[in-house]
This record gives C-alpha cells, structure tokens and sequence, in this order.
C-alpha cells in the first residue's frame, strides 16, 4: 500500500470510448479522478470524467499539459502512436508498459511472442505482396484469414481465403498494408480469460468466459464456460503466462480456441476487454476495478464469480429493444453515451443473472 496513489489523484486516460468511460466510473468508486485524453469531440468516457482534452495524438504541447496534470496513465485500447507514447513515458509512468502495446499491435509480432512462451498458436505466415501470398497459402492450406498486421479489429482488417480464386481480392482488400496469413483452427469454442497482475506481481484472474460472436463482432459472453476444470486451470495459467512474460500492469484479455489438441491462443488484449463485461453483475470487483487497483498500486480485488451471467453486446439497432431490456427481469442494462446508433457500432450490453 506504500506505493499506491492516493484517493483524489488523477488517472490519465488515452482513449475516450466505452472501455475509458466504464474505467472512469470504477475510479471514482475508490476515490480517483480521471483526465481523458482523446482526439474525438465530446467522447463517451468524458461524460464521466472531471477532465478532457481533445486534441491529436501528435499534439506535443497538448500531451505535456496532460501528462503534468495526472499522476499515472492507462489507456483503452491499444493503437496508440508509439511517438505519443515515447512522449509521455518520459513525463508519467504508463501502465501497461510500452512492451505489451509493442507486441499486441502487430499480430506478427504477437504470433511469435506466444509461441516464444510455448503456447499454441494458429499457423500463420508473412505476407507482404501477392506473390509472398500465394506462397502463404500453398503452405498453410486454405480455408485461411488474411488480415492487416496492424489496426484491425471487429472483423475489419481481414479477407477470408476458400481458393485460388480469393488470392488476389484478399491481397487487394489490404491496400498494401503488411499482412498476416492465419490458418484455420477447428475449435469446439472460443473462451477469454481476463487477468490483472499488481505492482506486487501478484495475479488475479477470472473465470474463463465462452464467446459467440456474429459478422466478426462479438455478440455474447457467457459464464460459466462449457469447459472442464481441468479446461479451466489451464486457460488461466496461459494468461498467467503472458502476464508475467510482459512484467504486466494492469488487466488483459486472452483469447482462446478449445480443441481436441488442447488451447490455442488467438490474440491478447492489454486492456480491459469486451468479453469481461460480464464480471460488472457478476463479481464483487469487476474487471474495470480491477485495472484500476492494479494501476494505482492497490491490492488486487477477489475475481471471485458469484453469478451465472449472460452478456449481450447491443449493436446499432438494438436500442429499439432498449423498454423491453429494462423491463426485464435479472437484467442490467450499461449504455455507452454515443449520440448516434449505427450499423456495427457497439451502444451498448446488458449482463443477464442466469438463475
């Protein structure tokens, strides 16, 4: 506790969507006030939020005048500019550190980094032409995902590969950006666990969550996850794992495919993360207190379960369900603040209390 930041201290924030917005309301539950910094006009997180600054990412005087008025800084997602982020680490201490932004923003990178720890991994290859493509899929074989090494995210980013004839419309939707090529997985189903390590190194972690996601978003989050115990354990030794390889501060999500063969892992998060929404109605300490507590220097809160929980993901025009939703029974319903429903856009979830 000696080196926890005081309750009133102020919690830089980059990013200032829905996951910025729900770590805001989680810190002023224990005491702190957050600074969000985004390029956005009036962005959701700064409803919540005793301060904002909206200004690019590349704003030098901007980010000094931020980084003098928070005592630490986070962040909600992870494409952040590394200049921004040279900047202000030499100002503020930024938790996590650079290493996991390095490693989660280039799909190449994060490949090798978890097979580096002895985990399993998708079969990929790099693609940085057609040619190198063509290659790629005489290897790997199809079907097969070609997707942008950087910035994809919610299905955007990728081309899916059936035949000789998908080869080049894949290569042309990447515009020339540096590519990744990854091989299917027969999976039975995918579960993420979400995990915070502490400035004392100590790590806490949730039960493992089962995904169903619908057009490459995420559509629900379910608890407990059809998974064995023995399942379980080993999911979350995998994000004790990574945690611990990347000196962690903070929460992540890992993504995980159940097979036959054992777990293979599909990507991180250095966030916290969609698919740990659930934790809000169904823990004591949420996933967003979580990080908060990690990045502040407190003591980890118990990740204990004490609910069968349901998350929803509501998308564009699912607010038109929104009377139905709050009418019903075991339902939480958490809006986001956007002005605006549009196709593919999250507004949204609800958590059910499954009983």
């Amino acid at each position: 506790m000696t080196d926890a930041l005081a309750p009133g201290r102020v919690i830089g924030i980059l990013g200032g969507g829905q996951l910025g917005r729900m770590l805001s309301v989680a810190a002023s539950r224990l005491g702190y006030r957050c600074h969000i910094y985004d390029p956005g006009v009036a962005p959701p997180a700064g409803q919540v939020a005793e301060y904002v600054t909206t200004a690019p990412w590349d704003d030098a005087a901007a980010l000094t005048e931020f980084a003098a008025s928070v005592d630490v800084i986070t962040f909600e997602f992870e494409n952040i500019p590394t200049a921004t982020l040279v900047l202000l680490e030499a100002l503020r201490p930024i938790r996590p550190g650079r290493r996991a932004l390095a490693v989660s923003q280039d799909r190449l990178h994060e490949k090798e980094f978890l097979q580096t720890l002895g985990l399993e991994t998708a079969p990929f290859a790099l693609v940085d032409s057609a040619e190198a493509l063509e290659r790629a899929v005489a290897q790997i074989g199809t079907p097969a995902i070609l997707k942008t090494r950087r910035m994809g995210y919610d299905g955007k980013g990728q081309a899916r590969i059936d035949g000789a004839a998908d080869i080049q419309p894949a290569w042309d939707a990447m515009q020339g950006a540096p590519a990744i090529l990854e091989g299917f997985v027969t999976f039975s189903l995918e579960i993420s666990v979400i995990a915070a390590r502490g400035l004392s190194g100590e790590v806490a972690a949730f039960d493992p969550g089962e995904n169903l996601h619908k057009s490459g978003i995420l559509h629900e989050t379910r608890v407990p996850a059809r998974v064995s115990a023995r399942q379980r354990s080993d999911a979350v030794l995998v994000a004790a794992k990574v945690l611990n390889a990347l000196d962690y501060l903070g929460v992540l999500g890992v993504e995980m495919f159940v097979t036959p063969q054992g777990l293979i892992v599909n990507e991180i998060a250095p966030r916290v993360h969609n698919s740990g929404h659930w934790t809000q109605n169904g823990c004591s300490v949420d996933q967003f207190e979580q990080h908060i507590r990690a990045v502040v220097g407190l003591p980890l809160g118990d990740g204990g379960r004490y609910a069968d929980v349901v998350m929803e993901n509501l998308i564009g025009d699912d607010l038109d369900r929104l009377p139905d939703l709050l009418r019903a029974k075991d339902t939480a319903v958490h809006l986001y603040g956007k002005p605006e429903a549009r196709a593919g856009r999250k507004m949204g979830h609800v958590n059910r209390i499954i009983r």
